[in-house]
């Protein structure tokens, strides 16, 4: 066996597995989001975790693969692992957006919103930064470098999540009239933590299987500093946040502690492959203050995100493509412009076609539970299991 065919061969295998990785962040998504949520409303949840799943993945297969890329095809792999590789990460757009309606949104209307972003949205935005580049030669070409999605995949996601918020509204309670916010307390903590440490896991793959090739020593070792620097960024978020958490409240709050991991995790997406082993604690340190103050101020703003996705995957998303020009410009073909141009380009596309999809299926479909159904909870409504039947639900 030649050389060219031991490394087709360790490519491929390499790319299933990263591809295997990234699947775990589909429990992952659907734990954090089963452990926030009340008990109310957790087969709802999972129910939308799963079809998404398999609705996003069918739709990319089918439909959304040929628009960002044209053909199957791979170069020194098989062209069967790249589509994988690449279908794990089509869902994770729907699952930000998911999460952060949650408990208020019905299960269908979200699967129909499934289909339209994995088929034709994200697919377009994948075209454009990743793919075959329907943009080549105009003006509006984007230079952006986006290793893994902080843009492409996380700030997609955060800017669907923010067209829906603005259509659906807040929880029933959420806000008082006086301007007050009530705390809706996590359902399991326990769960939220496994979850938040499964997407943790699944991001090696993210990031690590992005690079592309791992069957030479030069790729070998950028796999391992991307890994590397994906993992430090994570724990520089986390630790930065309790840092926060204790000096201003006296109190460590374990669902920020895991969002504020996340947060740096998003952040250094966009290029753990350019850094230095000491700059992505810098990056993940800002990703977790971003996260604190997020969430302050999205609620600030009466906009209700149950699982602070705008402030994980919107606002680090945006945060780590930039660091991607402040950091890794020097002697490369990378700016800063580039990179703006690129989140402001993606961003438009993203919020202005995500909220135009959501507002016609709303109008045919309502997003939204009514009333009786949202104090009921989704579980009995939506799909007719509680997944704690013998608990005194809280409304």
């Amino acid at each position: 066996m030649d050389i060219q065919s031991v490394s087709y061969i360790i490519d491929t295998l390499y790319a299933i597995f990263a591809m295997t990785l990234i699947i775990f962040m589909v429990p992952g998504f659907a734990m954090l989001e089963a452990g926030i949520v009340r008990t109310k409303n957790v087969t709802a949840v999972l129910t939308i975790n799963t079809l998404i799943y398999a609705i996003a993945s069918m739709a990319f297969l089918l439909i959304g693969y040929s628009i960002a890329f044209g053909d199957f095809g791979a170069d020194g792999m098989s062209k069967w692992a790249a589509f994988l590789f690449q279908m794990a990460f089509v869902g994770k757009v729907v699952n930000i957006m998911s999460g952060g309606v949650s408990e208020r949104a019905k299960v269908i209307p979200l699967a129909f919103f499934t289909i339209i972003m994995a088929a034709i949205l994200y697919p377009i935005v994948v075209n454009v930064s990743w793919g075959s580049d329907f943009l080549d030669g105009t003006f509006l070409d984007l230079t952006m470098y986006d290793l893994a999605g902080s843009t492409v995949i996380h700030s997609t996601g955060g800017w669907a999540l923010l067209a829906a918020i603005l259509i659906i509204g807040a929880r029933k309670g959420r806000y008082t009239k006086d301007g007050g916010i009530r705390v809706i307390p996590a359902s399991n903590i326990p769960l939220l933590t496994l979850g938040a440490f499964l997407l943790w896991i699944g991001w090696f793959g993210f990031n690590g299987g992005s690079v592309g090739s791992i069957a030479s020593k030069e790729n070998a070792d950028a796999v391992a500093l991307t890994i590397m620097n994906t993992n430090t960024a994570g724990l520089a978020g986390a630790i930065m946040v309790a840092i926060i958490m204790y000096f201003m409240y006296k109190k460590l709050d374990l669902t920020m502690i895991l969002n504020g991991a996340l947060g740096g995790l998003v952040a250094v997406t966009a290029g753990p492959d350019l850094y230095d082993i000491y700059t992505p604690i810098l990056i993940g340190a800002v990703g977790g203050a971003l996260v604190v103050f997020g969430v302050s101020f999205f609620d600030k703003l009466r906009i209700d995100d149950p699982v602070g996705a705008l402030s994980v995957h919107l606002v680090n998303g945006i945060w780590g493509t930039l660091a991607v020009g402040i950091f890794a410009s020097n002697g490369t073909d990378i700016t800063l412009l580039g990179q703006i141009k690129g989140i402001v380009v993606v961003g438009l596309f993203a919020f202005i076609s995500s909220y135009i999809i959501l507002f016609i299926i709303n109008k045919i479909v309502s997003l939204r539970a009514d009333e009786d159904e949202e104090m009921q909870g989704l579980d009995v409504e939506e799909c007719g299991i509680e997944a704690y039947p013998e608990f005194k639900r809280a409304f």
